[in-house]
């Protein structure tokens, strides 16, 4: 007889996401509301008004848009339709999210040019800087906070201020970031900042968000080139009455909320960024210990997920590997790098340290079980 899945006991994750998640979240998801009811309005509220604080900024100036889907569906809401059809976008690559962006754009046949960087470089802010002054048909310019493909942390202030210098519309994937890394909307010039539910803030997956200046958002009249994606059509949909104009993932919502408050009473973005360095360093460490490499130097690491290179030893299967450490319980994620041999793991969701030393532990003992030593 198969095991059930409800009574299946939940493995670790150890993945940029969907995470692993407190119990009380998942029991969020147990009521049942309409989209229409008064409760469900008052908590996509409170929602939108908690996200625009998390951001550093205030309602007056900043707005949140919630969209149903992964967060990619945020990031295609986002290009296609802020960017009018007389536009051009330049986007900042040194990873597999930076070239999602550049694929979405092209999609929509978006004029883009790709300022392309090698997967362990950030983007040279010099070179943005020049690339802007000398195409002043560029209007807007998108990077990725945390590139999930390395675990680099791109300087978004820095790049922000340039953009803003040259008047042009800033757009941050902070789809791994937000959460973890204080960020300051107004400080970083940034326009529309978009990352979702399964992240930082610990909810499950169902939806994204995009925090938006409104003077931008209400520029953007016309420009939407789909209808469900429509991002100014949907703002002004939960502007009016609290609605979303298509069927709300109404659980995912309340399971957010509940995460909220969860990320508040531990002590807001400084102390979940404490717990998540935490275990990033023990990981670090354990790992080097145990013979792994790094890809990245630690000056360019953030404490969001490591990648690391396939041991040298000609016993080790990263399959092998892979199922082995599932079979004990914990699960890590493959490596998305286009010419390296590496696996990932990550550090966040409601994981302590006795679950990554727990991670360490089952990773030596799968090293000894393939004979890699």
């Amino acid at each position: 007889m198969h095991t059930s899945l409800s009574l299946a006991k939940d493995k670790a994750l150890f993945t940029p996401g969907p995470l692993t998640t407190s119990r009380t979240v998942k029991q969020a998801m147990l009521r049942d509301l309409g989209s229409r009811d008064a409760a469900f309005i008052e908590v996509v509220r409170e929602i939108r008004r908690r996200l625009v604080t998390l951001g550093g900024a205030d309602e007056t100036e900043y707005t949140t848009v919630l969209m149903q889907g992964s967060g990619t569906f945020g990031i295609e809401a986002v290009l296609s339709s802020i960017i009018p059809p007389e536009g051009k976008l330049l986007v900042l690559i040194n990873g597999a999210y930076g070239e999602r962006i550049l694929k979405i754009a092209n999609i929509h046949r978006i004029p883009t040019i790709p300022l392309r960087f090698q997967e362990n470089a950030v983007p040279d802010p010099q070179r943005v800087d020049e690339t802007l002054a000398s195409d002043p048909s560029i209007t807007h310019v998108a990077v990725i906070h945390c590139e999930t493909t390395t675990g680099i942390i791109n300087p978004i202030e820095a790049y922000g201020e340039i953009v803003q210098r040259h008047g042009r519309v800033y757009f941050v994937d902070a789809m791994s970031s937000f959460g973890a890394y204080p960020v300051d909307l107004n400080a970083c010039g940034i326009d529309y900042l978009v990352s979702s539910s399964n992240k930082n803030i610990e909810g499950v997956p169902g939806f994204s968000f995009a925090l938006a200046r409104k003077a931008a958002l209400l520029a953007t009249r016309g420009f939407a080139r789909t209808l469900s994606l429509d991002l100014l059509a949907q703002w002004e949909g939960l502007e009016k009455d609290g609605q979303f104009r298509f069927t709300p993932p109404t659980h995912a919502l309340l399971a957010f909320y509940q995460a909220l408050l969860e990320l508040e009473n531990e002590g807001g973005v400084p102390a979940r960024a404490r717990r998540y360095q935490r275990n990033y360093a023990i990981t670090r460490e354990a790992m080097q210990t145990m013979g792994f490499q790094a890809y990245l130097q630690p000056e360019d690491q953030g404490y969001i997920i490591t990648s690391f290179y396939y041991p040298a030893h000609p016993n080790f299967n990263f399959q092998t590997f892979y199922e082995k450490l599932s079979d004990k319980g914990h699960v890590i994620y493959p490596g998305k790098l286009s010419h390296a041999d590496c696996f990932r793991i990550g550090h966040i969701g409601r994981l302590e340290e006795g679950d990554v030393h727990a991670l360490m532990a089952a990773i030596a003992r799968t090293l000894s079980e393939m004979g890699v030593v």
